[in-house]
């Protein structure tokens, strides 16, 4: 049997866990990245331990997702992407939560809202990573089938900036719209 659960968080509600992810990235501006880095891992090998909601597990595929654009070597994100990256993974750096994760069924639910935030923030970088990794996977054999002129650097780093292109493009025309929609959870 399933149970289905949905809330929304109002704007309030949202100011809230915005103001608690400012103060985590304020705590951590001193931190060395692969610290933060270290920080959000160890939220997910902690998470794999323990037997979580699917609907959280989904949002922890994400946050594994934006430490794979930073440790990445051929997707090479830009210094100041890089660090938007570390920025939306702040909070997983901070050692208390808001609810405890040894809390059953429950204690990776604040994670999970910040995560659902950061995916959103960083909608585009994402977008244009798993474009990267897609097209990196699909086509890996089909280079030395159409061309011996060109390198699998050469090709991959062709790819890599159309990508960020876009991205940036992308984020520059969504930061100058106002209109911020709610966060429906699950």
């Amino acid at each position: 049997m399933n149970l289905r659960v949905v809330f929304d968080l109002s704007d309030d509600d949202l100011r809230h866990f915005q103001l608690i992810m400012r103060e985590a990235r304020q705590a951590s501006a001193a931190a060395r990245p692969e610290d933060i880095v270290a920080a959000a891992q160890g939220l997910l090998d902690e998470a794999a331990t323990r037997r979580i909601p699917e609907f959280i597990r989904t949002r922890f595929d994400a946050l594994k997702t934006m430490i794979d654009m930073l440790s990445d070597h051929e997707w090479r994100l830009p210094e100041e992407d890089a660090a938007r990256v570390l920025n939306a993974l702040a909070y997983f750096a901070e050692p208390e939560d808001l609810i405890p994760d040894h809390i059953p069924g429950l204690g990776f639910l604040d994670d999970a809202i910040m995560i659902e935030l950061v995916v959103r923030e960083l909608k585009y970088e994402l977008e244009a990573y798993k474009d990267f990794c897609a097209f990196r996977a699909g086509s890996r054999s089909g280079l030395k089938a159409r061309t011996t002129d060109i390198t699998r650097d050469d090709w991959l780093a062709a790819r890599r900036a159309d990508l960020q292109e876009k991205m940036h493009r992308r984020r520059k025309g969504r930061d100058s719209k106002t209109v911020k929609p709610r966060l429906k959870l699950f």
